[in-house]
């Protein structure tokens, strides 16, 4: 990594300095039409070539200058200078080409200095040609697969003899409410990693696919999202211990609007009688954190915003307010469509965000089984 001044011995003798414990040297700019662009000079001198003419170079300069309407300047005749046997680096956003030369062992590469050129010259050419030249095509691919409802251990216990595998690498990652096994290969192309994956993901299915709701970025909620379009349906939130944590993250998604109708927060008993017309004897005689109040709950958003289904949640994020009956981390989510309903319970760990999230998380993945067709109200 070294800097020079404006003028040709100096940039000369940096040059040389920089090859002589390197065998690439990269620089950008100086590659104008004027006096003091001096780079194919330099570069000419310390790898002792002489400077000709480019043919095709030319052309793309008067070429450049024809498409912008512009008569070119003889000053500009300067650019198409080339040191002899170079590679040159046709520049579609700008006068100045590229070039690589490579010459006794040295390679050195030099691009214009406007910024953007520089950009495009080093992603479309420069960064190939040296993967190509360095025997470096292949790059790292990988391929997230995302499951709910197994932990860690018990994925591992199921896996174990995959994460021993080399190519693709295969190794589990655990997150909130949800574990990702990643798969990872070096390859040439995404085809050529694809290749790889297919076999060891479509294992993978076969032994714990009951557990997996998505891949790459698609988070539950985009998933829950996709599964509700193409079934044609739309959904409903009553919400409590959550506080809209749901329909945040459903609403987290765009073009959400299709599908999600809308949502009450109910925290209060007075709030769930009101807003969605749970019995007074319900909650006398089971309490607010219960399967019955989490029924009469999905069932009152599905009539409240007439929805196709209804989604609920109910129950005791803490830290205080639980009991030996009910203890902290007791969550229930309802569920119902049309008239059919039904509730589950959860015992989840940990502080007050930590239950409240793992909720949501459960909460969107009944979600999408319902949309599935994967829940039997029956």
């Amino acid at each position: 990594n070294a800097a020079g001044g404006d003028n040709g011995p100096r940039r000369t003798a940096v040059l040389a300095q920089a090859l002589t414990g390197a065998d690439l040297g990269i620089a950008s700019g100086g590659l104008g039409p004027t006096e003091d662009d001096l780079t194919r000079e330099v570069v000419a001198s310390v790898l002792r070539l002489p400077l000709v003419e480019d043919r095709r170079a030319l052309e793309s300069i008067k070429s450049w200058f024809t498409r912008t309407g512009r008569p070119m300047p003889s000053s500009n005749r300067k650019q198409a200078l080339m040191p002899e046997g170079a590679h040159v680096i046709a520049n579609g956003q700008g006068t100045a080409p590229g070039f690589i030369v490579e010459k006794d062992g040295k390679i050195v590469v030099c691009m214009p200095g406007v910024p953007h050129e520089m950009k495009a010259m080093l992603e479309n050419d420069v960064l190939p040609y040296l993967r190509r030249r360095f025997g470096l095509e292949e790059r790292l691919f990988t391929r997230n697969l995302r499951f709910y409802g197994i932990g860690e251990s018990a994925l591992e216990e199921r896996l174990r003899d995959l994460f021993r595998m080399t190519k693709p690498t295969v190794a589990p990652y655990a997150g909130m409410a949800e574990v990702k096994v990643r798969l990872t290969a070096r390859a040439g192309s995404r085809e050529e990693a694809e290749r790889l994956f297919a076999p060891v993901e479509q294992e993978i299915l076969a032994r714990v696919g009951e557990y997996m709701y998505g891949t790459g970025d698609d988070t539950m909620e985009v998933v829950a999202g996709r599964a509700l379009a193409g079934a044609g349906w739309t959904v409903a939130l009553a919400e409590s211990c959550t506080g809209g944590l749901v329909a945040k993250r459903l609403t987290d998604v765009p073009g959400s609007s299709a599908y999600f109708l809308g949502g009450v927060v109910a925290y209060s008993n007075e709030a769930k009688a009101a807003l969605l017309g749970v019995s007074e004897e319900t909650l006398r005689r089971h309490g607010a954190v219960s399967a019955e109040t989490a029924v009469e709950m999905a069932l009152g958003a599905v009539r409240r915003f007439g929805a196709a289904l209804g989604v609920s949640v109910t129950g005791i994020a803490g830290p205080g307010g639980g009991s030996e009956e009910k203890p902290v981390g007791l969550v229930f989510i309802g569920c119902a469509a049309g008239e059919r309903a039904l509730a589950r319970r959860f015992q989840f760990t940990g502080n007050r965000d930590r239950v409240r999230q793992y909720t949501a998380m459960a909460a969107l993945d009944l979600i999408r089984r319902c949309a599935l067709g994967q829940v039997d109200f029956s």
